[in-house]
């Protein structure tokens, strides 16, 4: 069974705090040894503080490349994009210079732009330095949700990395997401989670069943890469 290292915190904003200065810590390390830094990035509500947070931390933020872990299939103006949302709340002030990778393109599926969303996403620097990820109260993390068509194969750790496309229970359905083995191709991973409702959630992920019904716990139950989890109320 996995040991995830779990911060709990009396608020949001404590946790927004120690967090952010850990990930830019990651990042500086990074680019210490490297030149380079890379920082997989979740949408949604929850990271948003952190985001903005993160965009004010002191770092050769002209060395770091943003990517997401998934996105909705929607033009990247619209208020469900989470390209639109990294935009606007991460990528300004001090990260303003980062490189960004969008998942969406121009193809007229998530099925059909998946290669190519991979394709950009391959040209940056693996393992990944940091990992982002939140968790919905069905156990989904990144687009990977439970009865998704092609869930298994998404979860399936002997595939290559890669991104692929998955049905959301609510509209927009069509997403692309990273796979489990892109996921898993990093040096820290952090799951973020927000609320009384989501650490129950969280306590069911850790009981015995399967791990398509609850697909954070492929990235829960895995050993190789150091698992952090931060809540707060």
């Amino acid at each position: 069974m996995h040991h995830a290292q779990e911060h709990k915190f009396e608020d949001a904003a404590a946790l927004t705090l120690t967090l952010a200065g850990s990930i830019a810590q990651s990042l500086r390390t990074a680019i210490a040894a490297t030149g380079r830094a890379s920082l997989v990035v979740s949408g949604g509500r929850t990271p948003v503080e952190l985001f903005k947070r993160l965009a004010r931390e002191e770092l050769d933020w002209q060395q770091v490349t943003v990517v997401l872990a998934d996105e909705r299939w929607v033009d990247a103006i619209a208020t469900t994009s989470n390209e639109r949302l990294v935009r606007e709340e991460l990528l300004h002030d001090r990260a303003a210079v980062a490189c960004f990778v969008a998942l969406k393109n121009s193809a007229p599926s998530a099925a059909a732009g998946a290669a190519s969303a991979w394709q950009a996403i391959a040209a940056v620097t693996r393992p990944f330095d940091c990992v982002l990820l939140g968790m919905g109260d069905d156990g989904h993390t990144a687009s990977l949700f439970p009865a998704s068509p092609d869930i298994d194969r998404a979860l399936d750790v002997a595939q290559p990395p890669a991104c692929i496309a998955m049905q959301a229970p609510d509209p927009p359905h069509e997403r692309l997401s990273l796979n489990l083995t892109a996921l898993l191709d990093a040096r820290r991973i952090v799951v973020l989670l927000q609320g009384a409702q989501k650490w129950r959630v969280y306590q069911t992920t850790q009981a015995a069943g399967a791990v398509r019904d609850m697909p954070i716990r492929a990235v829960l139950r895995q050993s190789n890469v150091p698992l952090e989890v931060y809540w707060s109320p």
